[in-house]
């Protein structure tokens, strides 16, 4: 028997129009100092270079307004847009930015993040720098890049009359995004553009030519023709980059705008399609013809670049460090205001567990970055500082940026799905995370060079030994480990193959000592006692059983509720 005929069903509007109620959300994590409440770094500031205390407490305070992390936001969300040519057809090769990105620039280089070492008449200027870089990176990371290859960059600008300008545009505590000579500016911004597609890390395949143009008032002067594979800040008023003259690889300096007023032959062929670092415009460009000067000796370019490259590693350690405590902060501020179980988060056993253990994580990475930036302080005056940074610099670069992928995903789990939307600020630090060890050299590269400083001079070796020496008899675990660590640099390593394995001892033990000098013992007890006395795991949360968890997981907090 057929069925009577039924209409479709058709929804009734609601009687009403009020939605579920929201329960259980954590608190939003604004309106805190990064610097004020973050108990270990206020203190090794207020010991080491008390003088910066203001500066940092300003900056500090950008961690936590809620209009900048907006604004963080919204750089990565709307991200640069390449502009090859005008409406009329003539190519600018420019790139195009939201406002947000220009906001987040200017306070990051009015706040000094990129010049407080050069500028600063007090001491420790490095030291103080890299505090400010390691809250700067706790407001936005692509802004990360401009004001490390600027800090780097002054170390080129030296000797000849030219370079002074840039030295003095480049140190300015100001931000000016126009694209004019350098006279009409009020601060200038500098790029790099240094590897190529067959190169990588491998500077001396460099296939870009320069050849020698003439001698004047701007040094001697070379036409440069080329491709270079990754080009950081392609909107910057000059670039270091590398090119093959009649005596080998040699520096030289682009800027935007040739002596004459004229546009420098600078072409931007693409941006790169990042897996994080959004907000930042790296491309790939062309040189064809274009206008340079001669940085350094010829013939002497890596050499002369490495000693720019020596301060980008230490800002990338610095870096890794911030964004880890950024990271941390996120998930101490969602686990503490969350609750499951009839309790927050924070104070579950487990939970806790893993919250102590990244907390002391977070300390020892951020001591770990300071600790070289006091040794880039004392490169000139100091011959242990100098040779403990040609070690140490590269250790720790290695071990922090290493570390800060683990150490991310850790914290998005402590957010649960809620970690893994967009709209979180720890997603967007999980997509950043790797960039640091891929950046001014790979993992392997820095474990290279920690080799290759010792092998070169075993006093950097001694140096390393003293250092670690001077914590001794403060903890027995630390002394055993740093003893066998002694007997294993004194072993001659046919090739690098164990490298991995040397400097994640050193970085580690490093560390360790820093811990033993500046932290609670609780801290540091718990620190060597799960990563150098062979109790930890290489996993989160695996720290033996200790009353102090809570307390280290309170005085981690920088947001108060």
């Amino acid at each position: 028997m057929n069925k009577p005929y039924e209409p479709p069903f058709t929804a009734r509007p609601s009687p009403t129009a009020a939605t579920h109620e929201v329960l259980n959300q954590a608190a939003p994590a604004t309106g805190f100092n990064a610097f004020e409440g973050d108990e270990a770094l206020r203190g090794l500031v207020m010991k080491i270079a008390p003088w910066a205390a203001g500066k940092c407490s300003a900056l500090g305070a950008l961690a936590g307004d809620e209009a900048l992390q907006d604004a963080a936001r919204l750089a990565n969300e709307f991200e640069p847009q390449l502009r090859t040519h005008d409406r009329f057809g003539q190519r600018i090769d420019w790139v195009e930015f939201h406002p947000a990105w220009h906001q987040l620039m200017a306070a990051a280089f009015g706040h000094e993040v990129h010049s407080l070492a050069w500028t600063t008449e007090n001491g420790n200027g490095h030291f103080a720098r890299a505090a400010l870089s390691y809250l700067w990176n706790q407001v936005e990371n692509g802004v990360g890049c401009p004001t490390g290859m600027a800090y780097a960059a002054v170390a080129g600008f030296t000797g000849k009359a030219p370079f002074e300008k840039w030295r003095r545009m480049t140190l300015a505590a100001d931000y000016d995004p126009r694209r004019l000579p350098l006279e009409q500016k009020r601060a200038a911004v500098i790029g790099y553009a240094m590897t190529e597609k067959q190169g990588g890390s491998d500077l001396r395949q460099t296939q870009t030519t320069a050849e020698f143009a003439g001698s004047g008032a701007d040094g001697d002067i070379y036409s440069i023709t080329g491709h270079k594979w990754f080009c950081s800040v392609p909107v910057a008023d000059g670039f270091y980059t590398l090119a093959q003259t009649r005596s080998g690889v040699s520096c030289l300096f682009v800027p935007r705008f040739r002596p004459d007023g004229s546009l420098n032959n600078f072409f931007i062929q693409r941006l790169k399609d990042k897996c994080g670092n959004r907000s930042n415009a790296s491309s790939e460009i062309e040189y064809r013809d274009t206008w340079s000067m001669l940085v350094g000796e010829e013939g002497r370019g890596i050499r002369e670049i490495l000693s720019h490259a020596h301060l980008t590693r230490l800002d990338f350690a610095v870096g890794s460090a911030g964004l880890m405590r950024q990271a941390l902060t996120l998930a101490l501020n969602h686990a503490q205001t969350r609750t499951a179980f009839g309790k927050p988060m924070a104070e579950l056993p487990m939970q806790c567990n893993v919250l102590a253990d990244l907390a002391i994580d977070s300390e020892a990475a951020m001591l770990g970055a300071l600790r070289v930036a006091r040794a880039a302080d004392g490169m000139e005056t100091n011959e242990h500082e100098r040779l403990l940074s040609r070690v140490a610099t590269p250790a720790m670069k290695f071990w922090n940026c290493q570390r800060a992928p683990a150490f991310v995903y850790e914290c998005v789990q402590a957010h649960g799905g809620n970690g893994f939307i967009m709209e979180n600020p720890v997603a967007r630090l999980y997509r950043e995370a790797p960039l640091n060890s891929i950046w001014e050299g790979t993992s392997n590269m820095m474990c290279m060079d920690v080799l290759r400083a010792m092998d070169k001079d075993g006093r950097c070796r001694d140096a390393l030994v003293e250092e670690l020496r001077l914590h001794r008899g403060a903890n027995a675990a630390y002394d055993r480990f740093t003893d066998d660590l002694a007997g294993r640099l004194a072993l001659a390593y046919p090739h690098d193959g164990h490298a991995r394995m040397l400097v994640t001892r050193i970085a580690l033990a490093l560390q360790a000592g820093e811990m033993l000098a500046h932290v609670t013992p609780d801290a540091a007890e718990l620190f060597i006692e799960s990563r150098l006395a062979g109790g930890g795991m290489h996993v989160f949360g695996a720290l033996p059983d200790s009353q102090a968890l809570p307390a280290i997981v309170r005085r981690a907090a920088v947001v108060r509720h």
